[in-house]
């Protein structure tokens, strides 16, 4: 395609988004509100994988080993944990280590619990740490098997649930983002069909004197393009500003040992080239649903 033509082709695209006035108004209107939305969402989204990501790296194993269990029976489970190819590391803490730690995590409270350095009720512990964390469940079976393993924990509740919320929280986004879409893309589509029909007998000459159906319909989809596009300008400016105030506000850390917040770059530039891409794709669509249907040529 010629520079000449590619130039007549925008300008003409851009001619069609002066003439609709209004429509071209709503049809921005809608790509940015869906984009602020879709763009909150992914930051959300990407943090939130990134939470799942950390809690599956922090998983322990812990595994309480009996009380009556002897020297030489506790070094050979600490022998049989370490034989283990899907465990990563095997870190053992005897019972007055543990309960100097309790003591020391209850700060003044922690006096009261000084007399049980005498007659010292906890159990010794092995942490465990999986290779991959997938295979947590299956550790776990496996050492509950061994002998002297009097009960291995792994909060498995806590983070079911969170993994669940993480789950229905994706959900709801992809859910609203894809009814949003869906208005944005109707919106656009029927700012073209005004542009259709209104240029109406001129496509019929243009076509009359040999004009090619893509060389009619490629101002329609650049149309579209320039829609979309308009419409991201916006969600991109607001989350990347938005993030950026946050972040500094905030920083990584959230009061919580497990969770932390993704830096900001290159995250907002990443965010801010798939809400670009987005928008040029919901305009595009947009522009091709209204030529399908309303170009008759």
């Amino acid at each position: 395609m010629r520079a000449r033509t590619v130039g007549r082709h925008i300008k003409e695209g851009g001619k069609n988004i002066i003439r609709n006035g209004w429509m071209t108004f709503a049809s921005v209107s809608a790509v940015t509100v869906t984009l602020l939305v879709v763009g909150a969402f992914l930051l959300l989204i990407m943090n939130l994988n990134h939470f799942a990501d950390s809690l599956e790296d922090d998983v322990e194993i812990r595994v309480f080993v009996e009380l009556t269990t002897s020297e030489a029976e506790q070094e050979n489970l600490n022998t049989n944990l370490e034989d283990f190819e899907t465990i990563d590391s095997v870190e053992y803490i005897p019972k007055d280590e543990g309960l100097e730690t309790f003591i020391d995590s209850l700060g003044e409270q922690g006096d009261y619990f000084k007399g049980l350095r005498d007659e010292n009720p906890l159990n010794d512990v092995y942490v465990v740490h999986a290779e991959n964390p997938e295979d947590t469940e299956v550790i776990v079976e496996e050492i509950e098997s061994l002998e002297h393993v009097e009960g291995v924990e792994y909060g498995r509740d806590i983070f079911d649930q969170l993994f669940t919320a993480t789950d229905f929280i994706r959900i709801i986004g992809v859910v609203l983002i894809g009814g949003l879409s869906f208005t944005a893309i109707f919106l656009i589509a029927n700012t073209i069909k005004l542009t259709i029909v209104a240029r109406k007998n001129e496509i019929q000459i243009m076509k009359l004197v040999g004009a090619t159906n893509g060389f009619i319909r490629w101002p329609f989809f650049i149309e579209g393009l320039l829609l979309g596009t308009f419409g991201s300008i916006i969600p991109i400016a607001l989350l990347w500003f938005g993030y950026v105030q946050f972040y500094e506000m905030i920083g990584e850390s959230t009061g919580l040992d497990f969770f932390e917040f993704l830096p900001t770059y290159p995250l907002v530039i990443q965010n801010a080239i798939l809400l670009l891409g987005i928008g040029a794709i919901v305009g595009v669509w947009g522009s091709v649903m209204s030529v399908r249907k309303f170009l008759k040529v």
